[in-house]
């Protein structure tokens, strides 16, 4: 019989989950199985995933179709009323052997407001073949953005003891992975929920002592405004974690932030990444922005088109703005969608032109590579890069960086490292 199978949309955190979920389908003796792990940051995203479910369904006339995420999360019943469908389990119940019973019931969606814990699973998950491995330390978020759903779908912030996180990760180099991602919804929030609310920096300082066989240590989108002084200090001192910070920026002008109603301003912005550069000169950013926001002028996007030049973001998320319902930004007056995907179109050129340029600056380096597959690895500026030869997956080495196409790197092998 066939496995379970999981159709995965939206952020790192649910493509850990969906190992997951791809595992308590399968214990629960559930094969023939579809599960569709839905997304809510965008109807962009949520029309998506009711396009896959449809072909999955089309595909796959006598297999289970089970719809979870943060879409079927929010809005249980849109799902359920999709003739496709065969159950809708919500974000906490989807991580349960048995919401995939065959008695279980139909539609398992609880109140995620209530949740208060983050468990761990048993094993991280795995990306890239056997390169790296994704360990969830925090679930939920207790912040409001004006434009954001994702805390209707995922809870309050809830934090995975220090203890569990240090156990997965050496779970991680035990299996074989050279990197681990430390994952969530606000991973930055680390700790508050916890007895001496302990700071993020302090977890991963504490990651990089109690396991000193781990290569590399990754962190997923930080929160600018959250940075504490233990990871500062762990930036400037520790070798092993990566430099390479993805921030969730959202715009670069102060009135949209204060509408959105984020917890930095751009000279806020600004200095944290010239600290971070200071700390760390090999550094590289990302960063997520919305086009579009609602009573965004001209000038005011003009500021964030600037931004992504300005701060030097080599990686970039755009985000044309969409109305979440029960959101303060859907209340707002709108901007013509033509407008929208405008902004948007402008804006990932720019992102190109950063991309370009951070990558030209790369020639000349020595980077550690992780291979992931094949002949393509990442440096730990999270650079991809087509090697010379094969290493094989999960292998580190040193690569002399040759050159670059406005995509990705190319580099010559020169030293493997050992295991």
């Amino acid at each position: 019989m066939a496995e379970p199978r999981v159709i995965n949309f939206g952020c790192r955190l649910n493509a850990f989950e969906a190992d997951v979920v791809r595992r308590a389908a399968l214990l629960a003796g559930l094969s023939n199985a579809i599960v569709v792990n839905t997304c809510a940051v965008t109807a962009e995203a949520e029309r998506q995933a009711r396009q896959a479910v449809r072909r999955a369904r089309r595909d796959n006339p006598h297999a289970t179709l089970v719809i979870t995420g943060c879409a079927a999360q929010i809005a249980p019943g849109r799902w359920a009323d999709m003739p496709e469908v065969d159950r809708v389990l919500g974000n906490v119940e989807k991580l349960a052997v048995a919401s995939y019973a065959g008695t279980a019931v139909r539609v398992a969606v609880g109140d995620i407001a209530s949740a208060r814990t983050a468990a761990p699973a048993e094993m991280p998950a795995g990306f890239e073949g056997r390169a790296r491995a994704v360990v969830e330390v925090q679930n939920g978020c207790d912040h409001r953005c004006t434009f954001c759903v994702i805390p209707l779908g995922r809870g309050p912030s809830r934090s995975v003891p220090a203890g569990a996180v240090v156990e997965q990760v050496r779970r991680a180099v035990a299996a074989g992975f050279r990197e681990v991602v430390l994952s969530g919804v606000d991973i930055t929030a680390w700790g508050a929920d916890l007895p001496g609310q302990p700071s993020f920096g302090g977890l991963v300082r504490r990651l990089l002592a109690a396991v000193p066989a781990l290569p590399h240590l990754r962190l997923s989108s930080l929160d600018p405004a959250e940075i504490d002084d233990a990871l500062w200090q762990a930036i400037a001192e520790e070798e092993r974690l990566m430099p390479h910070l993805h921030l969730s920026l959202q715009a670069g002008n102060d009135l949209v932030l204060k509408r959105m109603k984020r917890r930095h301003d751009r000279a806020g912005a600004l200095a944290m990444v010239a600290r971070a550069r200071a700390l760390r000169p090999d550094i590289a950013f990302g960063a997520d922005l919305i086009a579009g926001f609602p009573t965004e002028s001209e000038a005011m996007f003009a500021d964030t088109l600037a931004f992504v030049a300005e701060v030097g973001l080599a990686w970039l998320h755009v985000f044309p703005y969409s109305p979440r319902p029960d959101t303060p930004a859907a209340r707002m007056p709108q901007l013509a969608r033509t407008a929208v995907k405008e902004r948007a179109a402008r804006l990932r050129p720019a992102a190109a032109d950063a991309r370009r340029r951070f990558l030209a600056g790369e020639i000349g380096a020595l980077r550690e590579v992780l291979v992931e597959d094949g002949t393509v690895g990442r440096t730990p500026q999270f650079a991809p890069v087509l090697l010379d030869t094969a290493p094989g997956a999960g292998s580190l080495v040193t690569v002399a960086i040759m050159g670059e196409d406005g995509q990705r790197l190319t580099g010559t092998v020169r030293e493997r490292r050992a295991a």
